[in-house]
């Protein structure tokens, strides 16, 4: 599992329901890593057309391709981790999905094992916000679930936590900080189904 955190505060509400998730997935011995997105991007996506180097590599000189190679496409499955700002994801977490374009692009030599391998994981939301106003978070959810409609991947949970000082998520009575650990434990076990008119299924969801 890759969780990654588009908050630039290491010990902020978004960090703490990081960690939280972190916790969950290890409880079960799944292998975690957590990666604050800072660490790794310093600029946002110029024009390939403009910028790539003659092998086809990125020539922003940061650490997104190790990020990406690294730990987004070795993971089987990505929790992203964002406070709400503006009604959005964070700038940092927005940077990274438009980075990936450099590397799924026809332009780069290796951009259909890219797209192979960024394709068919399963995905997590972890959001933090001060408003309880659920209307808050939608349109942050519909982005993730467009684009894990788009990878043919596995959207399996969401989770808000309600603060605005430093770790205060930890006493939301909505316990955010428990359902992040749970989605952690149950990340890679929690039912996903998405149906269609066509879809072959049992009149039943749960096992008896």
């Amino acid at each position: 599992m890759l969780v990654l955190v588009g908050s630039p505060r290491r010990k902020g509400n978004s960090a703490t329901l990081a960690k939280a998730v972190q916790r969950g997935a290890e409880e079960v011995g799944t292998q975690v890593s957590l990666r604050f997105i800072d660490d790794y991007i310093s600029s946002f996506l110029r024009d390939c057309r403009t910028c790539r180097l003659s092998d086809g590599e990125c020539s922003i000189k940061d650490n997104f391709r190790t990020l990406f190679f690294d730990d987004f496409l070795a993971a089987d499955g990505v929790v992203i981790c964002s406070p709400v700002y503006w009604y959005g994801l964070s700038a940092q977490i927005k940077s990274f999905f438009d980075r990936t374009f450099c590397y799924y692009a026809a332009s780069y030599p290796n951009s259909d094992q890219v797209l192979k391998t960024m394709s068919s994981k399963r995905t997590g939301l972890v959001l933090a916000s001060e408003e309880t106003y659920p209307g808050a978070s939608l349109g942050i959810i519909h982005q993730l679930q467009e684009f894990s409609r788009y990878t043919h991947s596995e959207f399996v949970g969401v989770v808000h936590g309600i603060g605005n000082s430093r770790g205060e998520v930890s006493v939301d009575p909505g316990s955010p900080v428990l359902l992040a650990e749970q989605l952690g434990r149950e990340f890679f076990s929690r039912k996903y189904s998405d149906y269609r008119l066509d879809t072959e299924r049992s009149k039943k969801v749960w096992p008896t």
